[in-house]
């Protein structure tokens, strides 16, 4: 983002694009009002405009020369009692692409200009309106595919994380004043123990490292897993596949070869994203025709798709067993800890044995779908994972583990018993890595990299 646009007024659909109920188009900067003037009216007999106060709502319609463009409501924000510290205006108009276009066009035309990504949210934290830990709890409630992970991050937008980072800031700025104090003034301050250092040092670390304990369980709420149903062709793959989902998802026929591509859909399992992929039927193709051509494309995805799953759903019909090249198949499979073998059509091979370990199930009657689930939930967390405390991301990770290595100095320089302004060369440098979680010591870069994932309007 140029520097210099940060005084200019901005405007943006902050709506998804398409058609909906509402439609709203946000202003910030110093000239929202006098856009707004120019674009609105109470009436539209006659110019009239109300005066604009503070945490107060106005109907009327936007216009141009007092031509209807759409019948409104107007919110009003004044600096710096808003999201982004600045004078804040939304249009609530109809949710037509059409209408909001037009008055997006019209602020544009009458004073500001269109926002990058990200740019309210980013003024609001220029403003301090807004930390970088909230800042990313922002876009995490917005992209959260279950509603354990949007629970985890709108207490990070509360302050959470932040707080938390805070304390352990307090902490080291606190032993790093008496260190500073007695290194600056040594006949007046005597310098702490090198055991107090030690131990308060360790109870930091300690806490860190107590937060770095949830990263497993944060990674997986926020990136999810992979689960790919694969198997022959006409095993029931896409019949699980559209149960699952309890949707008609994926084209299910009799024919041989119907899914030539791969279809994925995410479903919350149990507060876990968990993306579904349905794959083209694996078995061996003897001609050269344009037709055996295409599912030879879509077999080979499939087995690559194989080679990135979390989880693999193996399936195979009931009424027809086990054949030789699901055997094959399984055997090339039987280093990954990560495969389920699935029965299908429970329904039509009713007294048929199976494997021990393979789950039975019927697409059609919903049968062992919960046991499937059950079984594909303990493969993911087949590595123990802590319920959550503290969600973090990888960059709020990696700075606590940067700050974790130089407390760890810390307590090196203190066995060796180094001379303690060298000690707070570490202290130091650990407060500045706390301090780019929530953006109080951050470069400009990372500042861009946050800001431009957000999407525009936000």
């Amino acid at each position: 983002m140029n520097i210099y646009t940060q005084n200019d007024t901005i405007a943006a659909v902050a709506t998804p694009v398409g058609t909906g109920g509402i439609g709203i188009v946000r202003l910030s900067g110093s000239e929202s009002f006098n856009v707004m003037e120019k674009i609105f009216s109470s009436s539209l007999h006659e110019k009239k405009l109300p005066v604009f106060k503070a945490n107060r709502i106005y109907y009327g319609w936007i216009h141009e020369d007092l031509k209807p463009v759409d019948e409104v409501i107007l919110l009003c924000f004044h600096s710096p009692n808003s999201f982004t510290g600045e004078d804040i205006l939304e249009i609530q108009c109809h949710g037509g692409i059409n209408v909001v276009r037009q008055i997006l066009q019209l602020c544009l035309k009458n004073g500001a200009r269109l926002a990058e990504p990200g740019e309210f949210s980013r003024r609001a934290f220029m403003n301090g309106k807004l930390d970088l830990s909230k800042a990313e709890a922002v876009i995490d409630l917005i992209h959260a595919r279950t509603d354990r992970f949007s629970r985890e991050s709108a207490l990070n937008l509360s302050g959470r994380l932040t707080e938390k980072t805070n304390l352990l800031r307090t902490e080291i700025l606190d032993l790093l004043s008496r260190i500073t104090a007695a290194v600056d003034f040594p006949e007046e301050v005597d310098e702490p123990a090198y055991e107090h250092i030690q131990n308060r040092t360790g109870n930091i670390i300690l806490e860190i490292e107590n937060i770095l304990s949830y990263s497993a369980s944060s990674n997986l709420m926020r990136n999810g897993v992979k689960a790919v149903i694969a198997g022959r062709p006409n095993a029931g793959k896409s019949s699980l596949f559209n149960a699952l989902l309890d949707a008609q998802r994926a084209i299910v026929t009799e024919i041989p070869g119907t899914t030539r591509d791969i279809i994925q859909e995410s479903i919350d399992l149990d507060g876990i994203p968990l993306t579904l992929i349905d794959t083209a039927g694996l078995r061996e193709l003897d001609d050269s025709s344009q037709h055996s051509y295409i599912e030879s494309l879509g077999i080979n995805l499939t087995k690559e798709t194989l080679e990135i799953s979390d989880v693999i759903i193996y399936m195979y019909d009931l009424t027809r067993g086990m054949t030789q090249e699901d055997v094959k198949t399984l055997e090339r499979l039987k280093s990954r800890d990560n495969v389920l073998k699935v029965g299908s059509k429970l329904d039509l091979a009713k007294g048929v044995t199976a494997d021990n370990g393979v789950i039975k199930i019927s697409s059609k009657d919903k049968t062992g779908l919960v046991e499937l689930k059950k079984a594909v939930k303990e493969i993911i967390l087949s590595n123990p994972r802590p319920e959550s405390e503290f969600c973090t991301n990888l960059r709020q990770q990696q700075c606590l583990r940067d700050s974790r290595e130089f407390l760890l100095k810390v307590l090196g320089a203190c066995q060796n018993r180094d001379p303690q302004d060298l000690v707070c060369i570490d202290l130091k440098s650990a407060l500045t890595s706390l301090g780019e979680i929530t953006g109080e010591v951050v470069s400009e870069e990372i500042i861009d990299n946050i800001f431009s994932s957000f999407c525009i309007g936000k």
